[in-house]
């Protein structure tokens, strides 16, 4: 027999499958700031490197990664906030693990579930 689905554990394995397309995207974004940093030494203008610059820039792609991280931590902390109210962890000290005020734990608690990215982390356009 199965265990029943587990919303916090979906929740984390999409986490771990972020964060391996985060550590890539920033392998690929160091990359290109040393790409960056050696066309600024080798003489060209800000302006020449900026316009000549794979797109998403630099500074987007860091951005973006950083937001889908983001976004896939706050959805495991809501479902682990909510197993563990399902435990019947107090509120208060739910804020004492997660290190918050039961204030913030509550607004956690409310907020509506959001589906995983479909798109794997990677819009369209990027």
């Amino acid at each position: 027999m199965t265990a029943p689905a587990d919303p916090a554990v979906a929740a984390l394995r999409e986490l771990g499958s972020q964060l391996d397309r985060t550590l890539a995207d920033l392998a690929e974004a160091r990359r290109r700031v040393d790409q960056l940093e050696r066309l600024r030494t080798g003489g060209l203008s800000w302006h020449e490197i900026v316009t000549q610059e794979e797109r998403p820039l630099v500074v987007e792609a860091v951005t973006r990664a950083l937001d889908d991280l983001g976004s896939a931590g706050g959805r495991f902390r809501r479902e682990e906030a909510r197993a563990l109210q399902r435990e019947q962890v107090s509120i208060t000290r739910i804020g004492k693990l997660f290190g918050v005020s039961r204030q913030r734990v509550s607004a956690i608690l409310h907020e509506p579930p959001r589906a995983p990215r479909s798109d794997g982390g990677v819009n369209a356009g990027r």
